[in-house]
């Protein structure tokens, strides 16, 4: 029998010493520019995939689905326990009304409902994510667009985006519901009249207030909202009124509006190709500027600094009764701003370009001196404090996206790549943004670790038109890895990222 050997002590320490130098923690070691797709799944047509929330309790996804064509509109579970074979498990469809987005926090799912006439007041129907029974149905304003809980779970958010009718005779009120989880989910409808008075001062700082007929309060839609790490404060999007509104979720009052200004094409780092027929993609300064109108919003939180991503998407007021949208060779130009106004209006320069009417003719006498497009085509950074803008991403988005041949040039002469969705996530030691962009069927990915110069790293192929983009951090992950989840709402395919390990 052979007697065991035993190592001296002091190559013991030694040992000891090596293991903890050595890597032990593979998520520490995350390579933020390498994430790839692991998984895949198809879970129907048009409108099929759009917002998605996981709860890592029970180890699904839950997605907004909703086929126009087949009427259906539902919350389909996923069973996500491996992200490389997805599978539905069930559905939850709401008792009446269409669900718009979803958001879960420690084992509930909170979806919000809009009323099946959308200028009514809306709801929020709270479920337990373990057997999917109602535990509360909450009251909204009108149209609750999107939904999250506080970090801390102790608030549900819906941004009541309040659209006007087709004939824009009934505009609701757009408001912020807050509800209180512990209070027996109490709710308070905060709107935006108290900044009626100051529509002056914020109009000539970018704050769009045009509704036909409609009241300050009317006027605003607030879009999506982010809350602080302290669950204190809420910052909204108002898309259409071009502007970031900021919420003290314990006074449960709106204390600030962030108009954000205009962006210049007549600048070479801005430089955009504004038409579709124009034999191809090129990249130009022109005598044009747009409006940011940001739909999704995350916050960074930096020291003291609360720093807000949002995705310029832009939108557009069409209704029956008003539409605000024309190309620019159906408009006039005033020759003295355009004394080139006959080759600007061709199709293969700027007369493709969706323009607003809102705005431009500023002494009324039916001559544009100023273009304003919709959507800035890219990402900015702002200071949740002031508002200021300390980053904007310029043309990036849509440089990359067509050296990938992933540009749309179709897509052109109206918003160019429609950023629309927006997550953030530690992956490794680095603060990473995923930018969802609609019209371009792809991820952009930057390192945000310092948030006034975020840093590209790679571009992902999504299904086609990404919605939902959703990041769950390795802690909460079933592979124990950073995981990126895209929904894409055109072709209903829900796509996994993972990044590799260094």
């Amino acid at each position: 029998m052979r007697t065991k050997q035993l190592l001296p002590l002091a190559m013991l320490v030694i040992l000891a010493a090596c293991s903890k130098d050595e890597p032990h923690d593979p998520v520490l070691n995350e390579d933020p520019s390498t994430f790839a797709e692991i998984g895949s799944l198809d879970i129907g047509e048009t409108g099929a995939a759009e917002i998605s929330a996981y709860d890592p309790a029970t180890k699904r996804l839950f997605v907004v689905h909703n086929d126009e064509a087949d009427k259906i509109n539902k919350i389909d579970v996923i069973d996500f326990a491996d992200p490389s074979k997805m599978t539905v498990i069930k559905s939850i469809t709401p008792n009446s009304g269409a669900v718009n987005s979803l958001s879960v926090s420690n084992g509930k799912l909170a979806a919000a409902i809009e009323a099946l006439d959308k200028q009514q007041p809306g709801k929020v129907t709270v479920y337990n994510t373990s057997d999917y029974t109602e535990i509360k149905t909450i009251p909204t304003g009108a149209l609750p667009d999107m939904i999250t809980f506080s970090p801390d779970g102790k608030y549900i958010l819906t941004a009541n985006e309040g659209e006007p009718s087709a004939d824009y005779m009934n505009d609701p009120v757009g408001s912020v519901s807050l509800i209180s989880v512990n209070d027996n989910y109490s709710v308070v409808n905060i709107d935006f009249s108290g900044f009626a008075s100051q529509q002056p001062a914020l109009a000539l700082k970018g704050l769009r207030v045009f509704g036909p007929h409609a009241s300050f309060a009317q006027d605003m839609e607030p879009e999506y909202i982010t809350i602080s790490p302290d669950s204190k404060t809420a910052w909204v999007t108002l898309q259409e009124n071009n502007a970031i509104a900021k919420i003290d979720i314990t006074t449960k009052t709106a204390t600030d509006i962030f108009p954000l200004g205009f962006k210049d094409y007549n600048v070479d780092a801005n430089a955009v190709d504004l038409s579709d027929k124009d034999g191809g993609v090129s990249f130009k300064k022109w005598p044009v500027k747009s409006m940011y109108q940001p739909d999704a919003i995350a916050v960074l939180q930096n020291g003291a600094v609360p720093y807000l991503f949002t995705v310029n998407e832009g939108d557009v007021r069409e209704y029956d009764g008003f539409e605000e949208a024309k190309r620019i060779k159906s408009i006039s130009l005033d020759p003295t701003a355009f004394p080139n106004a006959a080759d600007l209006q061709k199709d293969e320069q700027l007369g493709r370009l969706n323009i607003t009417t809102t705005l431009g003719d500023a002494n009324g006498d039916g001559l544009y001196e100023t273009l304003y497009s919709f959507g800035a085509r890219s990402f900015s950074v702002w200071n949740g404090n002031t508002g200021a803008m300390v980053f904007d991403s310029k043309n990036e988005l849509e440089v990359k996206t067509n050296a990938a041949g992933y540009y749309d040039d179709g897509r052109s002469d109206d918003k160019g790549v429609e950023p629309e969705g927006v997550a953030l996530g530690l992956v490794g030691n680095k603060n990473i943004a995923f930018i969802g962009m609609e019209r371009a069927d792809a991820v952009a990915v930057y390192d945000v670790s310092n948030p006034t110069a975020p840093v590209y790293l790679q571009l992902l192929k999504s299904g086609d038109a990404p919605e939902g983009v959703l990041f769950v951090a390795a802690k909460d992950s079933p592979t124990k890895k950073s995981l990126l989840i895209v929904s894409s709402e055109d072709d209903g395919v829900i796509k996994v990222y993972s990044p590799k390990t260094l």
